[in-house]
C-alpha cells in the first residue's frame, strides 16, 4: 500500500472517531438524559437542556483541538506535516 493511502487510512479511521465522539455528545447527552427534566437548571429551563447546550459546546472545542493534534501527529509520521522544517 503506497504512503499515501496509509495516511488516508489513518486520518479516515481518525475522522470516524472524531464524527462517533460527536455524535454521542450532540444527540447522546439529550436523548438518555430525560430522566433530569425534572430538575430545574439556571434560567428556569430543564436540566438536560442545559447540559446538552453548554457541556457539549465545551466538549466541541476539546473536540477540536484533540483532531487537530492527532492530525498533525498522522501527518508527521507520513511526511505530509505543514510544519517548517528550519
Amino acid at each position: 500500500m503506497s504512503k499515501q493511502a496509509q495516511h488516508w487510512e489513518k486520518t479516515r479511521g481518525l475522522l470516524f472517531i472524531t464524527l462517533a465522539i460527536w455524535a454521542v455528545f450532540s444527540m447522546g447527552i439529550f436523548l438518555f438524559g430525560a430522566e433530569l427534566n425534572e430538575t430545574t437548571g439556571p434560567f428556569g429551563y430543564p436540566l438536560t437542556y442545559w447540559f446538552t447546550c453548554q457541556g457539549s459546546l465545551g466538549i466541541f472545542v476539546i473536540l477540536i483541538f484533540w483532531f487537530s493534534n492527532r492530525q498533525e501527529k498522522i501527518d508527521e509520521e507520513f511526511g505530509f506535516s505543514e510544519k517548517g522544517g528550519d
